[in-house]
């Protein structure tokens, strides 16, 4: 078995019960082969971001895995499926989103899967989950770039 590595997956949904959801994906992550969620930040609540619809539910988890980053994505992919993921065209609304941010200090940039993720550091709904749980990952001067962005905790 391949020696852990610690990766930092994002999570959002804006349609049916996306606090459900994304509570459901987080144990879902935890239940995938070789793998272990060793941290889960609080939920928040944002506006979609280059898109319409409800707001979105989102939150990050950081992983334990002995999974490679393509077999990681796989194991994401298949939640997102499950959960009924479609995608009718670019940013629309859905029951559930699984992005992986960080594996490691991997480097990746293939057709199919880039990390770390390249937009991150342009969302608040992602650096803010992301800080509270792993606050060395997130620049301080990242966070303060995003202060327009409006992302509420939900208690």
């Amino acid at each position: 078995m391949r020696e852990p590595v610690t990766a930092y997956v994002a999570l959002g949904a804006n349609l049916g019960d996306a606090q459900q959801a994304v509570r459901a994906a987080m144990d879902r992550l935890d239940a995938l082969a070789q793998t272990r969620v060793t941290a889960r930040s609080s939920l928040y609540r944002t506006a979609p971001v280059g898109a319409s619809g409800p707001d979105f539910i989102n939150a990050v988890v950081r992983l334990q895995t002995a999974l490679t980053a393509p077999d990681l994505l796989d194991g994401l992919l298949a939640a997102e499926l499950d959960a009924g993921r479609e995608r009718p065209f670019p940013n629309a609304p859905r029951t559930l989103d699984l992005d992986l941010l960080l594996y490691g200090d991997a480097r990746i940039d293939s057709p199919r899967l880039t990390v770390p993720h390249p937009r991150m550091r342009e969302r608040a709904f992602v650096l803010v989950p992301l800080a509270e749980i792993a606050p060395t990952a997130v620049p301080p001067n990242a966070l303060a770039a995003l202060t327009s962005q409006v992302i509420a905790r939900i208690p």
